[in-house]
């Protein structure tokens, strides 16, 4: 019975340890009847992706213009804590 209380305060202690989770913003967004109001949906890594939501539906693939890539320099520090 002890060994099952350890164990059950092992896992709530490692669930609430863990890392949460961040937005990612996606680089390809799809426009659905731009022209009229339509929709706009950017949620695609690849211009491959968005291409196959725009497939048989109409549309078109354009960059978001809320990504913004992060810079060479702070995706690879050396020696850095964070």
């Amino acid at each position: 019975m002890r060994f099952l209380l350890f164990f059950l305060g092992a896992v709530a202690t490692i669930i609430c340890i863990e890392k949460p989770a961040e937005a990612r913003e996606y680089p390809w967004c799809t426009y659905y009847n731009f022209g009229r109001g339509g929709a706009t949906n950017c949620g695609f890594a690849t211009f491959q992706q968005c291409l196959a939501a725009v497939s048989g539906v109409g549309g078109n693939c354009g960059p978001s213009p809320y990504y913004q890539e992060t810079p060479y320099y702070q995706r690879h520090r050396r020696g850095y804590p964070y």
